[in-house]
Formats: C-alpha cells, sequence, structure tokens
C-alpha cells in the first residue's frame, strides 16, 4: 500500500531531498508506511468556544467528516465568538486525508477589491492613516472568503450533506447564547463599536453598555443568514441578498470602501501546495504565502535545528535566547520578502517558487544560524540574501523590496478536528480586528482585513512586497499546522490566534512537544516567549526573575506583557489515543468521543 503526502519545491528543499535550483515543477510524493488502523471510530476536536466544539462534535458522532465538522465549527465560531472569527472574514485551512495519504491546504484569505489603489490607506499629505482611523468603516474590508473556501473543501472531502451543518447554528442563533467574560471585556475595551449603529444595536443596551456577562443574546439576522446559506450553498452568500447586504454596509459606511457585487461574485478561493521541512524527526507541514507563517515558522525550527534545545532545558535563559535569536532572522525576512507573491511576478519580481525555495534552502538557513551567537543577542538583524546560496541567482531582485508597515493586531480563531476515518483539518480564521471592522451585515461582523496590507505601497523608491493591489490577498501571520512522525504518522494538529505573534506561539508549543516531550496541553500552557516586532515578549508573571535577568545579561531588553494566545491542539500518544490541549488563556474545550451507531 502506498501512503502518498504531496509537497511542493520548499519541502524539497528545506527536507534535503533536492536542492532549490533543481527542485521540479511539480509536487513530489514522498512512500512512507500506511496509516496505523484505530480498533473504533474516534474523534476529535478542540475549539475556541465550548458551543462551537459542541457543534463540531455533534457532526463527528454522526459520521461526518472533518471538514462537515469545521463547517458546522465556524458556522457557530461566528455567532459566539464574532470578534474573532466569522463567515464575513478568511480562513486557510489544512486537511489529511490518511485512505488517500494526500495532504491538501485551501486558501480561503480575503482579496482586494477590484477598484483597489496601492495608495489606499495614505492620507494626502503622502503619510500612512493612523490603524484605528483605517480600520473602522467600508476602507478596510476584504471581500470574504471563508463561505466559498469551506464549499469547495465541502464538494472534496464532505461526508453529510451540505444542509445539514448549519442547524447548531441556527438553533443557537435564534435560541441565544449567554455572553461570555472574554467577549463581554473585549465590549468593554473596544470604544469605538458602539458607533457603529447596527453593532451598537446588537451588542450594547439602550443606555450604551455593553450586555453583561451571561446575558442571553439571540441573532436572527445570522439564523437567516445561514438558512439562506444553508438552501443556496456558497452562491447565495456571494450573489443575491447576502451580497446586497455586504456591499450596502462597505459603501454606506463611515470611511466607505469600494466593494462591488462583482468583487463577490468574482471571488475564488484557492488549493496551494503546502510548505514542509523536517524538524528533528518529524515533518512539519503548513500554508504557502499568502501566509507568512508557514514559512516563517519553518525558518525558526530550522535554525533552532542547529542547537540542542532537550539539553537546553524546556525554557531555560540558553533555550529561550536561541529561540529569540530564531526569531528574529526569521522575522526579518518575512517582513522583507513574504506577502501574496503571486501578485508580484510579471513586474521583474520574484515568484512564488523563488520566495519559498530561496527562504527554506537548507544552505541559506545553515548560513543564518551561524549568525546566532549562542551567548550574546545580537545588536541587529537584517533581512538575509537567498540568492547567494541559489545555483542560478535571480539577479538581485531579492534586494529590490522594502520593508513592510502594517500594523497586524491579533484577533483571530484556531480550531483542530480529527474524524472517526482519521482525516484532519486544522483551521485558522480570521476577522483580523476584534471585532473587524465594526460593520455588520446579515448578522455578521465584517472584517477589516486589508489593514494586512503595508500602509506604505514603497520606501525609498523601493516597492514593499505586501503592497495593496486590486484582486490581491493580504499577507497574513495565520499558521495552521500539520505534523508527522518518523514514519510518516499524523502525530499533531494545531494553530494559533494572536497576530504576527501566532507564529511564535506556535513554535513555542512545537518546541515544547518535540524537545521537552511535553503533553499538548503542557506545551499549551508553557508560558509564552516570543519575538515577533522589534522586542523579546515574555508572558507577564510567568518566569521568575533569574530566568528575566539572565536574558537581559544576554543583551535582551524584554517586554513583560499579556500575550493571549488561543493554541489548539492535539497530538498523538504514544498508545494512539488522542492527547488534546484547549488554550486556558481563552474559553476554549476539547472534546473526544466515538461514532455513533446509526438509529435506524
Amino acid at each position: 500500500m502506498r501512503f502518498l503526502v504531496f509537497f511542493g519545491l520548499a519541502a524539497l528543499a528545506a527536507c534535503g531531498r533536492n536542492d532549490a535550483a533543481s527542485a521540479p515543477d511539480k509536487a513530489a510524493a514522498l512512500e512512507v508506511p500506511p496509516p496505523q488502523e484505530r480498533a473504533e471510530k474516534s474523534w476529535f476536536i478542540s475549539a475556541a468556544n465550548p458551543h462551537a466544539a459542541e457543534a463540531g462534535a455533534a457532526v463527528l458522532r454522526r459520521g461526518g467528516s472533518a471538514v462537515d465538522a469545521a463547517i458546522a465549527t465556524q458556522a457557530v465560531l461566528g455567532l459566539v465568538e464574532p470578534q474573532s472569527s466569522g463567515l464575513g472574514g478568511g480562513a486557510f485551512l489544512l486537511h489529511y486525508d490518511p485512505a488517500s495519504g494526500v495532504l491538501e491546504t485551501y486558501n480561503g484569505r480575503e482579496t482586494a477589491p477590484a477598484a483597489a489603489t496601492p495608495d489606499r490607506f495614505l492620507k494626502d499629505n503622502g503619510e500612512p492613516m493612523g490603524f484605528y482611523d483605517a480600520v473602522v468603516g467600508g476602507l478596510s474590508v476584504g471581500v470574504p472568503g471563508t463561505v466559498r473556501m469551506l464549499d469547495l473543501a465541502h464538494r472534496e472531502h464532505g461526508a453529510l450533506e451540505w444542509e445539514e451543518l448549519f442547524s447548531s447554528a441556527i438553533a443557537l442563533s435564534e435560541s441565544g447564547f449567554e455572553v461570555s467574560p472574554r467577549l463581554n471585556g473585549l465590549l468593554v475595551r473596544i470604544p469605538k463599536l458602539k458607533q457603529l449603529p447596527a453593532a451598537a444595536d446588537y451588542f450594547y443596551d439602550d443606555t450604551g453598555a455593553p450586555h453583561a456577562v451571561g446575558y442571553v443574546l439571540n441573532n436572527p439576522a445570522y439564523a437567516e443568514t445561514l438558512r439562506t446559506i444553508a438552501d443556496g450553498g456558497a452562491d447565495a452568500f456571494y450573489q443575491g441578498d447576502i451580497a446586497a447586504m455586504i456591499v450596502e454596509a462597505v459603501t454606506t459606511a463611515p470611511n466607505p470602501g469600494d466593494m462591488t457585487l462583482e468583487d463577490l461574485s468574482a471571488y475564488r478561493p484557492e488549493k496551494l501546495e503546502p510548505v514542509c521541512s523536517f524538524y528533528r524527526a518529524y515533518q512539519v507541514c503548513s500554508m504557502a504565502p499568502p501566509s507568512s507563517g508557514g514559512v516563517t515558522l519553518l525558518q525558526i525550527l530550522a535554525l533552532l535545528e542547529h542547537f540542542d534545545l532537550s539539553g537546553a532545558g524546556a525554557h531555560s535563559i540558553e533555550a529561550l535566547h536561541l529561540l529569540f535569536e530564531a526569531s528574529r532572522l526569521a522575522y526579518a525576512d518575512r517582513n522583507q520578502f513574504l506577502a501574496d507573491n503571486s501578485m508580484l511576478e510579471g513586474g521583474g519580481g520574484l515568484s512564488v517558487a523563488d520566495v519559498i525555495s530561496g527562504l527554506l534552502n537548507p544552505a541559506y538557513l545553515a548560513a543564518r544560524a551561524k549568525e546566532i551567537d549562542i551567548n550574546i543577542a545580537a545588536s541587529e538583524v537584517a533581512p538575509g540574501d537567498p540568492s547567494a546560496f541559489e545555483a542560478k541567482p535571480t539577479a538581485g531582485k531579492w534586494q529590490n523590496l522594502a520593508a513592510d508597515a502594517s500594523p497586524e493586531p491579533p484577533s483571530t480563531s484556531h480550531f483542530v478536528i480529527v474524524d472517526g476515518e482519521g482525516r484532519v483539518a486544522s483551521m485558522t480564521s480570521t476577522v483580523e480586528f476584534a471585532f473587524g471592522s465594526h460593520l455588520m451585515a446579515g448578522g455578521m461582523v465584517l472584517n477589516n482585513q486589508l489593514t494586512d496590507f503595508s500602509f506604505l505601497p514603497e520606501r525609498d523608491g523601493m516597492p514593499v512586497a505586501n503592497a495593496v493591489a486590486p484582486g490581491k490577498r493580504p499577507r497574513s501571520s495565520m499558521t495552521p499546522v500539520i505534523v508527522f512522525d518518523s514514519e510518516g504518522q499524523f502525530w499533531s494538529a494545531l494553530g494559533s490566534p494572536g497576530g504576527p505573534a501566532i507564529i511564535g506561539y506556535v513554535a513555542k508549543t512545537l518546541i515544547a512537544m518535540i524537545d521537552w516531550n511535553m503533553s499538548a496541553q503542557e506545551a499549551i500552557n508553557l508560558p509564552n516567549a516570543v519575538y515577533p516586532r522589534g522586542e523579546p515578549l515574555l508572558e507577564e508573571d510567568s518566569f521568575d526573575a533569574q530566568i528575566t535577568a539572565g536574558l537581559e545579561a544576554s543583551g535582551h531588553v524584554l517586554v513583560q506583557r499579556a500575550l493571549n494566545s488561543g493554541v489548539h491542539a492535539v497530538r498523538i500518544a504514544s498508545d494512539g489515543s488522542f492527547d488534546g490541549g484547549a488554550d486556558p488563556r481563552r474559553e476554549g474545550v476539547w472534546l473526544t468521543g466515538l461514532v455513533e451507531a446509526p438509529t435506524d
């Protein structure tokens, strides 16, 4: 029996099976042993809200597929966690099917309207807008991608009928759900939300106070939207009444946008080759651009592979120092080179294959690892030059890009699912900022994803890779992951919200499970330490004085603050059972059980 996992150009380079220059144009297949069969049809789900996890679990109990459960889960998340994700936003999905041995990635990232121009977020004087000024209103809203992406995945991997998958979300929208502490806390902290009429009517009472914890909040408009999608499929979202409501909300809002019905009708998700690489004995796979998460995560891990993190010990001074320094190098490359790189081709720029294979070239990463001093933090870190390690250098194209200028605040959700047949879904979805653009249509929060583009389209006369362009997808940090063990068996799936810190949260969790032999929950619970943007961040009240003093002695100027990750993960334990985890920093849970026999 053949067990095939398909990899792209980057995987061949990063795994050392081929150099970047000679990697073939088409995906290659890796032969590994067949998957171990489970004694019983057990399933697993971990998601950021109990209502959402239970909706997915209900589908899995009935024999639904991982994709079926993902649809049900996301539909409920859009209701109970509207500050983080929803059908008015976008998503990335990794799907693995052990029967075929195929790992696939689905790109449901939003797109800029056809009328978008590079100066979208510049003021009349040429200076970039303030972030919050750009967020609120229609200018920031990208064409939503989640529904079309889930429709595509369901056509290929669904087991139950599409219309069956929205029943939990519809029922909960009508009966109502209790406002959670997290939702209430964000309503208190987001001052401009109540200035938008639809949001004010829904989230606040007659006095302007946010609905209290425990208040039963129902959303009949969302129930109607879900019924329309259930009956009419994705077309009913991108055409007709729902599309008209979205366009009206965007174009009549304060700071109006330019989205049209044609933009919605023309939206298409993509299937991309995954980016994969080995870390120790494990094969880690994630999303290609427009996600910066996959490549940056694999860079961090490849740099750290040159050091003995296991011997250094969990969250030791040495281990944290190395994690910080590897992250600095990888994020420097990310900020310069990663975007929706498909939009750079044809203008003398780098192709997607150039960027992925160049940044994951083992020779390049080995040279970058030598820049890490095991004792002292570098005084300055700059983007590298992968062309120096290419068999056919890309003629200075790596030097023709300027650094990005996008704010990237954290507000996202992640869930992982394994169905009774062993199919795996690892999905990260978002509306970008808390409550997105603050606009609502059809009971949904609309994203502000376009502020993930660089506000500056060029610097010093050089273009920024992540500049706004019509039809382009903004760069993302979302990093859904699926991991295979040394025998090629599915071993783990995970991901997190958190803006640019997502990559660091996922890296920390993987390192803890692999190098420090922690369970999924132990790895998630481990205090966060990330280096996403120019300063090392430690989770406040989680590191003792000896650790911080040691890092400071190594030259790190530390910032300690709340680091609100939302990692959800599953790992296969040595006995074959599910080792689950849900981040205690949010409101998630994980559930497992058996597929129930049909009652008829």
